[in-house]
């Protein structure tokens, strides 16, 4: 592969049933950080899930930098449609780097990345009243952030971290020129060239 670099791949997977342990609407759960959490609404549990999988990796490896990849939002699908991921990060260089090299490699691979904020004002939407997090916003506007700025909650202060949204190019509703309908594999290419030059020489 070229690699020189350490890598890690968790896969966050659960079932996601009717049954008479559901969560249900206002439960308030306890994450793996030990963060208690009101779920505002069922239909949002990849965040949970994605939650505890960046608590588990950052306590069983002590990564320097975690990006994270998820169809998490279809508010970020409303945000950039289905040509262009969300980058969200807590540090400029990881976001700069992801979106320019996604740009740049995303010529050949139509990979491409675009970073969105994560604005205090947007942290604050999560503050609960009975928990220490709510899952979800008060409203539907900037739900791809909200989503983000829950899951930052779960990332340790000296770790670089970036979610990457995929929810728009993971699957084309008609087929492109360079790509056919259906799913396409979204974030292999630009990560692995992300991989590629952050390898010593």
């Amino acid at each position: 592969t070229g690699l020189a670099c350490n890598v890690v791949a968790v896969l966050a997977l659960a079932e996601n049933a009717i049954g008479s342990k559901a969560a249900k609407p206002h439960t308030i759960v306890k994450s793996l950080k030990g963060l208690t959490v009101e779920v505002n609404n069922t239909d949002a549990e990849g965040r949970l899930v994605l939650g505890d999988a960046l608590s588990y990796v950052q306590q069983q490896y002590k990564p320097h930098t975690v990006i994270d990849v998820a169809t998490l939002t279809g508010a970020c699908i409303v945000a950039l449609g289905e040509y262009c991921a969300g980058v969200f990060s807590n540090s400029d260089d990881l976001a700069h780097a992801l979106v320019v090299w996604s740009l740049t490699s995303g010529h050949a691979t139509h990979e491409r990345c675009w970073r969105l904020p994560i604005l205090p004002e947007h942290t604050a939407e999560l503050k609960g009243s009975q928990s220490d997090s709510r899952s979800m916003g008060k409203d539907r506007y900037g739900g791809a952030i909200t989503a983000a700025a829950f899951l930052q909650q779960f990332v340790e202060k000296d770790v670089k971290w970036a979610h990457v949204d995929i929810a728009g190019p993971s699957n084309y509703s008609a087929a492109r020129s360079y790509m056919p309908k259906g799913a396409t594999g979204f974030g292999v290419q630009v990560l692995f060239d992300f991989l590629k030059r952050q390898s010593p020489k």
